[in-house]
C-alpha cells in the first residue's frame, strides 16, 4: 500500500519534518473490470456450445431382408485413402457389365455438384420455401419450418438414394465431411453401408 508524504509547516527557525499519512487506493474500477470480464466469459461459455453431428445406424440383423432399392435411383459414393471419392450409379450384379467408376472429390465442383444435379427438384423447392421466410412472404416458426422440410422430404419419390460406403483406409473426416454434403444438398434418403467384395476389387483396381 503506498504512502503519501507531506512536509508541516515548520516553526521559524526549526526543521521540516515530513509527515506521512496512509495511503488508499480506490478499487471501484477493478470491480468493474471485474464484472465486465466476468459477463463476457458467461456469454461466450453460452454461445460455444459444442456442435455434434447425429448419426442413426441400422442395427445389424442377419435375419433382416434388406430393403429394395431402386437402381435408377441409387448413387453409390464410395470413400478411401488419400481423400480420394468415387461414385458410380446403379448397382454391381454378376453377369451384367459392371457400372462406370467415376473419380470425383469435396470441391464445390466435385461430389456437391453431381448430388444438386441428383436432387435438383427437392432442393428447389426447400430454398424456395427458406427464401420465402427470409423474405417475410411466409411467417412461420422454427419448429413449423423444419417440419415441413420433413414432409417434403419424406415425399420425395423421385430424388436419388445415395448410398455411402468407405473401406478401411478412408479417414473419419471424409466420412464427415460426406455426412455434411447430404445436408448441404438436402438429400431425403442416405444410408452408411459397408463396401461389397465387388466393389473393394473395383475400388482398388482404380487409378490414384
Amino acid at each position: 500500500m503506498g504512502e503519501v508524504v507531506t512536509e508541516e509547516k515548520a516553526q521559524k527557525g526549526a526543521k521540516k519534518r515530513p509527515k506521512k499519512h496512509p495511503g488508499r487506493i480506490d478499487m471501484t474500477p477493478m470491480v468493474d473490470l471485474m464484472c465486465l470480464l466476468l459477463t463476457f466469459f458467461i456469454l461466450t461459455a453460452a454461445f460455444s456450445k459444442p456442435k455434434i453431428m447425429t448419426i442413426t445406424m441400422p442395427e445389424k440383423d442377419d435375419k433382416t431382408v434388406p430393403p429394395k432399392i431402386d437402381a435408377r435411383r441409387t448413387l453409390n459414393i464410395l470413400l478411401t485413402d488419400s481423400d480420394r471419392v468415387y461414385y458410380y450409379v446403379g448397382a454391381i450384379e454378376p453377369g451384367k457389365p459392371q457400372p462406370q467408376f467415376v473419380k470425383s472429390n469435396f470441391s464445390k465442383d466435385g461430389i456437391r455438384k453431381v448430388l444438386l444435379l441428383k436432387n435438383k427438384d427437392l432442393f428447389t423447392k426447400i430454398t424456395e420455401y427458406n427464401d420465402s421466410r427470409v423474405k417475410g412472404k411466409i411467417h412461420v416458426s422454427d419448429a413449423a419450418a423444419e417440419e415441413h422440410i420433413k414432409s417434403l422430404k419424406k415425399d420425395d419419390n423421385v430424388g436419388p438414394i445415395i448410398l455411402i460406403k468407405a473401406d478401411d483406409s478412408a479417414k473419419y473426416k471424409d466420412i464427415v465431411s460426406i455426412v455434411d454434403e447430404m445436408a448441404i444438398t438436402n438429400i431425403a434418403s442416405y444410408a452408411i453401408v459397408d463396401l461389397s467384395s465387388a466393389e473393394k476389387a473395383l475400388l482398388k483396381a482404380q487409378p490414384r
